[in-house]
């Protein structure tokens, strides 16, 4: 199946649900993610389903509400890209709302790399 509108639609979905075991049956074994905050210029990586699998647990765990809409999303060949507005609560209780993307990579049916993107929210 590959990168499909479908596959991103359902893992968007996964996401919102909050189901870990369905968002990891999207990904590959050697998977990598890489998440919009962390200690690099890429964000904070996991390498291999069980890193991975921690670091979406951790976006959970600091976000417990998250919510990803408003979403749109584009497929080229093994590229996918869904664009959305996360939002939720933090657990110190500061509100968030960002817009932001994911570029996800396929090989075969599997995500082989999530990379995100959140616009910085600036308070005025």
């Amino acid at each position: 199946m590959g990168a499909s509108i479908a596959s991103l639609k359902a893992l968007c979905q996964a996401f919102n649900d909050h189901d870990l075991d369905r968002i990891m049956s999207f990904f590959a074994d050697d998977a990598v993610l890489e998440m919009p905050r962390g200690p690099a210029p890429w964000g904070r990586r996991y390498v291999g389903a069980r890193a991975v699998r921690e670091g979406l647990a951790s976006r959970f765990e600091g976000l417990p509400d998250v919510h990803y809409g408003e979403d749109s999303h584009h497929v080229d060949g093994d590229m996918g890209i869904s664009q959305w507005t996360v939002s939720g609560t933090m657990k110190s209780g500061e509100r968030i709302e960002a817009r932001g993307c994911d570029f996800y990579t396929f090989r075969g049916d599997k995500v082989v790399k999530k990379d995100s993107f959140w616009k910085i929210v600036e308070k005025a």
